[in-house]
């Protein structure tokens, strides 16, 4: 059995939106594949996420919002207390991003990138950033809905990475 783990961080909402889409995606992609025994996706909030929950899952889902240009503080956490505790011991196994942003999301990308790099993950697909337009302070900080349209982008990507790692159970 291959596991997913989808480790999230949201303030306004939009990011959890996003990564419930990623795992329905993971388990549907599971079950077109006639492999959802061959699969288990846990959905954890990143403040819980431990380096052993990292090592017991063959590929990941990171999806956070960027605040102030950079990625969430939950996430960056999350990567923080686990980075020494993994690093050597998770290279090559499959990974992909996804941003909840404003108007940008660039900066919380190369950040994350950046650690997936250092741990020598490999990336499936270019980052998901989904883009609210927020740019007042109460817009920001207001309660959001993450559109059908960026929903199902989500849904690919998590059976993109299910698909990845079912590619060699038999």
């Amino acid at each position: 059995m291959k596991s997913l783990l989808i480790a999230w961080h949201s303030r306004t909402g939009a990011a959890e939106q996003m990564a419930r889409a990623l795992a329905r995606g993971a388990a549907q992609t599971a079950r077109e594949l006639e492999q959802a025994a061959d699969l288990r996706v846990e959905l954890r909030p990143a403040r819980s996420v431990q380096a052993a929950d990292l090592l017991a899952c063959d590929g990941y889902l990171f999806c956070a919002p960027e605040n102030l240009g950079g990625l969430s503080g939950e996430m960056k956490e999350l990567f923080d207390r686990c980075y020494y505790g993994v690093l050597e011991r998770i290279e090559g196994r499959p990974y992909a991003l996804a941003v909840s942003a404003g108007t940008d999301g660039a900066g919380a990308v190369r950040q994350a990138e950046r650690i997936c790099t250092g741990w020598r993950l490999r990336a499936v697909a270019p980052a998901l950033i989904e883009r609210s337009g927020a740019q007042t302070p109460a817009e920001i900080l207001a309660p959001k809905t993450v559109s059908a349209d960026a929903l199902a982008r989500c849904e690919e990507l998590g059976g993109l990475l299910a698909a990845t790692l079912l590619a060699g159970v038999e």
